[in-house]
């Protein structure tokens, strides 16, 4: 059984405010990709979905002279440091299992190597790290171009309900062989 839903998440005001400042767009797609990746990949399809949501929940928006600067980002970007605290503290405020919580929030953190001294391939990542950062791979744009595509509102709340039903539906039957060995 899931503690928390992407709706649930969705819903909360720290969501509404740094999730669709960094792109809801990207990061509903980001999930779907981790969705995707974590049933092939035989690792929890909930926490990877929702380390992908709130994998960017953390950017700042690097400005000179009043025009995105992407190399002003790309120096002197934290957004991953900020994004899994805030991830953390938003999955404990709803509830979500603390052990979860941390394998989320840490996922969010290592999503990228913009902030670290060194590249991913230098760390040992685990399944659910490598596959939030390999689903963020996969819908990036030039530029950060990715982080100003739109989605409306309707569209959005429907596409994170049919996620949230994906994910019921793949936990199934660990929860169907759960019930069978008590």
């Amino acid at each position: 059984m899931r503690n928390v839903t992407l709706e649930q998440i969705y819903e909360h005001p720290i969501t509404q405010k740094y999730v669709k400042r960094a792109g809801l767009a990207h990061a509903i797609a980001v999930s779907y990709h981790a969705f995707r990746l974590a049933v092939k990949n035989k690792t929890n399809p909930d926490s990877a979905a929702k380390a992908a949501f709130l994998h960017d929940s953390g950017h700042y928006t690097w400005y000179r002279d009043g025009q995105w600067d992407f190399d002003l980002y790309k120096n002197n970007d934290i957004h991953a440091i900020k994004g899994a605290e805030r991830a953390h503290k938003l999955l404990i405020r709803l509830g979500e299992d603390p052990v979860a919580a941390k394998e989320i929030s840490v996922a969010v953190l290592l999503h990228t190597d913009s902030f670290l001294p060194c590249d991913h391939n230098q760390l040992q990542l685990s399944t659910l790290q490598q596959i939030v950062a390999k689903a963020d791979e996969l819908d990036e744009e030039p530029d950060g171009k990715h982080h100003y595509r739109s989605i409306s509102e309707t569209r959005a709340r429907r596409q994170i309900v049919e996620l949230d039903r994906r994910i019921d539906k793949a936990l199934e039957p660990s929860v169907q062989k759960q019930t069978s060995d008590m």
